[in-house]
Parts: structure tokens; sequence; C-alpha cells
């Protein structure tokens, strides 16, 4: 039996009827078709599926869908400007070279950006625990922290 839930999706207020059986990751991929998350392990082990809900990232094939009644959702695709300008931790994740295959992109990103909201000047440590949730196979983490670091600079000025 279906039930209708009511959030904000990328800034956004939204209904939907949704199985309470599903999860966030389902309902963002195959009801709204935001696709930017990804399921990886599906067991909250990857961070491929990482959104931000209510300024935490979260994994969200592991979040009940029912609990995101009332709740703010952002996702990859409300990340960059309506105009379509990226933003800085995007922006410095291309001229890092953070990027390699882009499975993980989304996920990082995110983590980031929960981060980056929260403690504008991170610390190295800080950044690499706010991102140990993320596995990466291409990059070998480096241009990820040197990319986040990067845009933790630019977002002050």
């Amino acid at each position: 039996m279906k039930q209708e839930i009511q959030f904000v999706l990328n800034g956004e207020q939204v209904f939907a009827d949704v199985d309470p059986q599903w999860t966030l990751l389902y309902l963002l991929r195959n009801v709204f078709g935001y696709t930017g998350a990804k399921k990886g392990c599906g067991v909250g082990e990857c961070g491929a599926c990482t959104v931000i809900v209510d300024g935490e990232a979260t994994n969200s094939c592991l979040y009940p869908v029912l609990e995101v009644e009332g709740r703010h959702v952002t996702t990859i695709e409300g990340v960059a400007a309506p105009d379509g300008t990226l933003h800085p931790i995007q922006q410095a994740f291309i001229e890092n070279n953070g990027v390699q295959c882009g499975y993980c992109t989304a996920g990082m990103i995110m983590s980031a950006k929960a981060l980056l909201d929260q403690k504008p000047d991170p610390t190295e440590e800080e950044i690499r625990t706010a991102i140990a949730g993320n596995i990466c196979r291409c990059t070998g983490y480096v241009q990820i922290v040197e990319s986040i670091q990067m845009a933790a600079a630019r977002m002050k000025q």
C-alpha cells in the first residue's frame, strides 16, 4: 500500500506516492529521475549514493523513504546554480583532476559540500574524515582532497 510523502528536493517542495519498502535512492532515481546518486554496494559502504539530508551527508541506499517526510534533500543535480554555473566544489574537482571514471564523484562532492557548509575551513584530516565513507578506485584521493581544499579557499573569498 503506497503512502504520500512530501519534502523539499533541491529547493522545491515535492510530493510522491511511495512504497514504504523503498529507499530514498530508489525514489530519487526511479520516480524523480535524478540519477546522479548511484547504487554501488547497496549496503552503505561505498558512498556512491550520498546525498544531503537536512545538512548531513547521507547514504540514500540505506535511508528509508518514509523518513524523508518533511525534510530537505539535496542531490548532485541541485548543487550547480540554476543557470548551470558549477558550484566551486564541482569546478575544483574538474581543475584538480579529482574526477576520473566519475562513478564516485557525485557522492564525493555531496560529502564535501556537507562538510564545507558546516566547516568552511577544514583541515586535511577533517576532509579525509568527511570523505571516509566514499570509496574511489581511480584517483588515490590526493586530487580529491586537493579539490576540496581549493573549493574551501574559493568559497571563503
